[in-house]
């Protein structure tokens, strides 16, 4: 997400996930399984905690998270898993892709199939992702809180900054301050419309043609379809009437 597209980009991802919910689970027990091999206490394990909290906001079953933390402390088999990034350009829009896999083979040669589809290749490592930063990025709506308030909790909290619009707030930290921050909402019963880790782009790039907006997305839904892949990030700026327009 990025600019002032976040929420029509919020809305779109949320309508595809919304159709793909099995998929969702599959995904983010994989996260908490790699997160559960450094401890299966959340009180203990901030990552854990963290994607509890989203599994918990996407509805996830208790017995699925309970079998991927088991998987991820070695208590049940299958919690192999290794972290790989992968990167690369469409149209001039950089393109940061983190899967998690049993096999980086497989993975590596499905994920390049996407994009030779597409008609590009994997950049150079780094040459993308030197571009955006790690940031804890939580998303409010605008009828969740008022402002002076919010901003007051989130910036006592440890965020970095608080972005208001006419549709809500993009409340903005480091990586070591999102759970203090998320903990802090929560505390004071502020619900969120989405709150993670996520890689922020530094600058974005404007795309303001149908086209070229439809391939973009096209190429991050093919490649959120794969079932090692868990985060694709872009640096494109997508105005919401242009994204409300993509299917």
């Amino acid at each position: 997400m990025s600019g002032h597209s976040k929420w029509a980009t919020i809305k779109h991802k949320k309508g595809a996930a919304d159709a793909k919910r099995g998929k969702m689970f599959s995904k983010l027990a994989k996260e908490i399984m790699l997160a559960a091999k450094s401890g299966g206490d959340p009180g203990m394990n901030p990552t854990l905690r963290t994607l509890l909290q989203k599994a918990k906001g996407i509805n996830m079953p208790n017995d699925n998270i309970d079998r991927a933390i088991k998987k991820g402390t070695g208590e049940l088999e299958g919690g192999s898993l290794d972290p790989v990034t992968y990167e690369g350009y469409i149209s001039g829009v950089g393109i940061v892709v983190n899967a998690l896999t049993d096999n980086k083979n497989r993975a590596a040669a499905e994920i390049g199939h996407i994009f030779s589809r597409s008609g590009t290749d994997f950049a150079k490592t780094g040459s993308v992702s030197r571009n955006f930063e790690r940031k804890g990025q939580i998303i409010i709506e605008k009828a969740a809180a008022e402002e002076d308030k919010l901003m007051e909790i989130v910036l006592e909290a440890g965020a970095d900054d608080m972005i208001a619009d006419e549709n809500g707030y993009e409340v903005v930290t480091q990586p070591a301050a999102y759970q203090g921050v998320a903990t802090a909402l929560e505390k004071a019963n502020i619900p969120t419309v989405s709150s993670e880790i996520v890689y922020l782009p530094m600058s974005t790039k404007a795309v303001t043609d149908l086209a070229t907006a439809q391939s973009v997305m096209k190429f991050v839904n093919a490649l959120e379809d794969n079932e090692d892949v868990q985060n694709v990030y872009h640096d494109a700026a997508i105005p919401d009437d242009i994204l409300s327009k993509i299917e």
